[in-house]
């Protein structure tokens, strides 16, 4: 296979000024941290605006995006580099079809991410959605069961489309708050992560707006309606998610296949056969014996 294109990220030009001093500072933060290569999976629900997060990241059209098709319809992994700091971002496609997991998507992200190391999750969907359904259950549920609890330790939430502004007039940080909460609990549930749990992670949630109409402040940087400059936020995050001691996954062959169920089945014979022998083969061996002690023998059996 064809070894992966590193461009020059010239794409970082394209921030403002403010924008630009703080991606490079957070880079160089992490070159101290010997992180010299890093690697962000984008996964989420089809329609939700991972492609377009992925190009607001890179700083230019890096991935296709099409009002008449949602999403990439395979994995695309941009990689771009920067005095010496090379920026991996791979987007998938929704993992949902009719209302349930697309098992052959999820195999194609599995084995196109086969012996490469995930950095960084971007768990996306919007914050302009009222609930959370069951179709997010699934694709957290499919996520973990892929790749493992511990990624969930090594990820942050993007809520997209947040130049929005919430309904009743409830004020935008309430909106943000209850919607956040609402999405992190179902991570929990559908990562399996018990109320007992003390390795339950501190996942970051952080808002994103990819569209031309997103507000700027007085240094030209794109804002949200709370005036946080998002594009620096986001990379902190994802600074701050890399230097909190967890670690990176590794995609091996054994992580996308689990345990081999043969070997697993090795494993539990000799548990079956003591099973066996303690409530099957042991109390059949006494009552024989006691059956043999109590009968009662013939009077000829006697005399002789």
């Amino acid at each position: 296979m064809a070894s992966q294109v590193v461009r020059e990220w010239i794409g970082i030009n394209n921030f403002a000024p403010a924008t630009q001093d703080k991606l490079l500072e957070l880079l160089g933060k992490l070159k101290q941290e010997n992180v010299a290569t890093l690697t962000v999976l984008v996964m989420g629900k089809g329609g939700v605006g991972k492609s377009s997060t992925v190009n607001s990241i890179i700083g230019e059209r890096a991935v296709s995006v099409s009002p008449f098709q949602s999403e990439v319809p395979r994995p695309v992994m941009v990689s771009r580099s920067r005095a010496g700091f090379t920026l991996n971002v791979i987007d998938t496609p929704g993992i949902i079809e009719g209302g349930y997991i697309n098992d052959q998507a999820l195999e194609i992200i599995k084995r196109f991410l086969l012996n490469k190391t995930i950095d960084i999750l971007l768990y996306v969907d919007r914050l302009d959605a009222y609930r959370v359904d069951n179709l997010e259950k699934q694709v957290i549920r499919a996520i973990t069961e892929s790749f493992g609890k511990a990624i969930w330790s090594r990820a942050l939430v993007v809520l997209t489309h947040a130049q929005f502004s919430p309904p009743d007039g409830l004020p935008y940080d309430e909106f943000f708050s209850k919607r956040s909460e609402a999405l992190l609990k179902t991570v929990r549930a559908g990562a399996s992560f018990s109320k007992r749990d003390t390795q339950v992670p501190k996942i970051p949630v952080v808002l994103v707006e990819n569209s031309g109409r997103c507000n700027k402040n007085d240094k030209d940087e794109k804002v949200l309606p709370n005036g946080t400059a998002w594009i620096p936020h986001l990379v902190e995050t994802i600074t701050e998610v890399v230097s909190n001691g967890s670690k990176s996954i590794f995609v091996d062959k054994k992580l996308i296949e689990g345990p081999n169920p043969n070997q697993r089945g090795k494993l539990l014979i000799p548990l079956i056969l003591a099973l066996q022998y303690l409530f099957v083969v042991k109390p059949i061996k006494q009552a024989i014996i006691s059956d043999i002690s109590n009968e009662k023998r013939l009077s000829w059996e006697v005399d002789a």
